[in-house]
């Protein structure tokens, strides 16, 4: 086996790891930020379960943080698991627990907040260089946030029969109309 594959990337080990996560999950919780952008790269690539698009650089960070400590002035991050570094690659990911009140308004989409406590988990798959987040992807059950927010019904509720029936109508529709 070659010794090179088993090396931790330059400047990014457990040791690095384990200070970089404590203040990550600092700056998310301040709820500020300057302190959550201070720890990514300029050029940072940030896809997130939560938002429409990929997000590049610190002006669509700030844009999509506003938005959701907007939404949930409450929200919090505490890390579960890990950090998991991958081994000969700058990246780590770990596991984390959010809960968050949505009393805010929800902008995208424009949902109006109904003051329901949410609890929900999921990964971070993070790259690094000089020490900062370059690359970041988030994801997380949103369809389990969109129930426990009342965006979606609850499984097996008379709304969710109904959406199902609706959408074998426009289905049956479709097809009628393809004919």
């Amino acid at each position: 086996m070659d010794e090179t594959a088993v090396q931790p990337a330059a400047g990014v080990d457990r040791d690095f790891l384990t200070d970089f996560v404590q203040r990550w999950e600092a700056a998310w919780n301040s709820h500020e930020p300057d302190r959550l952008l201070e720890l990514m790269t300029e050029d940072i690539v940030y896809d997130d379960s939560a938002w429409p698009t990929t997000m590049h650089g610190h002006a669509d960070v700030r844009e999509f943080v506003t938005h959701a400590w907007r939404a949930m002035p409450d929200l919090e991050f505490h890390m579960v698991d890990g950090p998991f570094l991958h081994v000969g690659a700058p990246k780590a990911a770990f596991y984390w627990k959010g809960t968050g009140t949505f009393t805010g308004p929800l902008d995208p989409p424009g949902f109006a907040p109904t003051g329901a406590r949410v609890a929900f988990d999921g990964f971070d798959l993070q790259e690094y260089r000089d020490g900062r987040v370059c690359r970041l992807r988030i994801t997380f059950d949103m369809l389990d946030v969109s129930r426990q927010i009342g965006m979606v019904p609850k499984p097996g509720s008379r709304a969710e029969k109904a959406g199902a029936a609706t959408q074998r109508l426009s289905v049956r529709l479709r097809d009628r109309l393809r004919r």
